[in-house]
């Protein structure tokens, strides 16, 4: 890989705001994904989830549930710890995009209806973090520093 392209990657002139999004954020998309893989937290785990998705054209079901669940869990995680900002937060639009278009777009805005509300509120913070990179204090400024 070209290192100058990595080091562009890793660089980010966030200062310390994107922390501020980069903590909740990552907590809830582990979360989220915790639900799909494991069936913490009250979610349905591997089978369950495959199944939903399944249900819903998304096939075959159980490598979507986990495919999202991974992503979710391991791009939640990288965010948590600015570590591949960019390519984390680039993935979990990616997740977001898909959550909202298959799941939640015909049930209008609002979250209460099922609607869409939360998914574009997730959707909105990983494309943020897509331009923003990690800040200062991420294992991304470290490996920047490293590289630079």
């Amino acid at each position: 890989m070209n290192k100058s392209f990595l080091i562009s990657v890793l660089q980010s002139q966030a200062g310390w705001s994107a922390l501020a999004l980069r903590l909740p954020v990552g907590i809830i998309f582990m979360a989220h994904g915790a639900q799909k893989l494991f069936g913490w937290f009250g979610g349905y785990g591997l089978e369950g989830t495959g199944q939903f998705m399944a249900s819903i054209g998304l096939e075959p079901g159980m490598l979507m549930a986990f495919m999202a669940g991974a992503g979710e869990f391991f791009g939640g995680l990288f965010i948590l710890l600015g570590l591949l900002t960019r390519a984390a937060a680039l993935s979990l639009a990616a997740t977001m995009l898909v959550a909202i278009l298959a799941v939640h777009l015909e049930n209008g805005l609002f979250m209460s209806n099922g609607g869409y509300e939360f998914g574009l509120a997730l959707l909105a913070a990983s494309v943020s973090l897509l331009f923003s990179g990690a800040g200062r204090l991420g294992l991304d400024e470290l490996l920047h520093r490293r590289l630079a």
